[in-house]
């Protein structure tokens, strides 16, 4: 399949919320500039390829039961249906990230339970923890995608799968009780929960917090990923209040003050967050550190 899209798509950049470095079994960058992903979809299993080639157009080729949901989905995962015409940026750091980066879109999976089992796993924890727990778990109980797709390339868990482990698996992969707990409370409710990016918005988020254990934070990252979700922020984040204060007002801000910063920009708020993570800005390299645990050893 061939797909022009009448705006340039830079295939890094709007993919970028989905990668988690080399911990991302479930996404891969190969070295012919393909990039792979494998996706639990409603369909089933399914394997999508993507290359941008030299004239603009998107060649996409997949595999597998889903093959048909990941090639109709490919413009709105490359942000076909993002609309940004409504945005004012409020803050000239705004307005300077967003004129250096015209062609930022939002995509959207329209998958709610592979970015589920990565956001749970990434609750109140150091990001290379998550990262660990999540390449541990797709590498031992993550099926081979269907397709030519590279050695590496895994699907996450599926709810089936992770209801069967045994405690110790999850001992080896470091994931506690709390983030089990809220897993498996996700895994036995799995096939509803794919209803949320039909609702999307606040309605989406509300719907995924249905799950005990899924608040605020868990319910924001999925939907940015499921569907985009301009206005998704990532309350209760260790990085990004502190981020979004320094680019914006050059001081430390908590939930309460970015939330302060943010109200004129809604309903599009996580997309200005988005623009200030896009430009460059990072939490400031100073402060105490979330300490690294390995449940592994406990």
């Amino acid at each position: 399949m061939f797909w022009r899209p009448a705006f340039e798509v830079d295939l890094g950049r709007v993919l970028s919320p989905l990668k988690r470095g080399r911990g991302s079994l479930n996404i891969f960058d190969d070295d012919r500039g393909v990039t792979w992903l494998a996706s639990n979809t409603p369909d089933g299993p399914g394997t999508l390829a993507l290359r941008r080639l030299t004239d603009g157009r998107i060649e996409a080729a997949a595999w597998g039961d889903g093959k048909d949901r990941l090639l109709s989905g490919v413009p709105a995962l490359l942000g076909a249906e993002d609309d940004d015409s409504e945005f004012v940026a409020h803050h000239d750091v705004v307005a300077r990230a967003r004129r250096e980066h015209p062609g930022l879109r939002l995509g959207r999976t329209g998958v709610v339970w592979d970015w589920l089992v990565l956001a749970v796993l990434e609750q109140k924890v150091a990001g290379k923890e998550a990262i660990r727990s999540w390449a541990e778990l797709c590498r031992r109980f993550g099926a081979r995608p269907p397709g030519p797709a590279p050695e590496r390339l895994r699907l996450p868990p599926t709810p089936v799968t992770l209801r069967s482990l045994p405690d110790w698996h999850w001992h080896r992969a470091g994931v506690d009780i709390k983030r089990r707990t809220t897993l498996l409370n996700a895994a036995r409710v799995a096939g509803h929960l794919e209803r949320a990016v039909e609702l999307g918005g606040l309605a989406g988020r509300h719907w995924l917090r249905r799950v005990p254990g899924i608040g605020v934070w868990t319910a924001a990252e999925i939907a940015q990923r499921a569907w985009g979700d301009p206005d998704a922020v990532s309350f209760g984040d260790y990085n990004i209040p502190s981020m979004v204060g320094h680019a914006v007002l050059g001081v430390q801000l908590d939930d309460a003050g970015m939330a302060e910063v943010l109200a004129p920009y809604a309903p599009q708020r996580q997309r200005a967050v988005r623009y200030l993570e896009t430009a460059g800005h990072r939490r400031p390299r100073f402060g105490p550190r979330i300490e690294l645990r390995d449940y592994r050893a406990m």
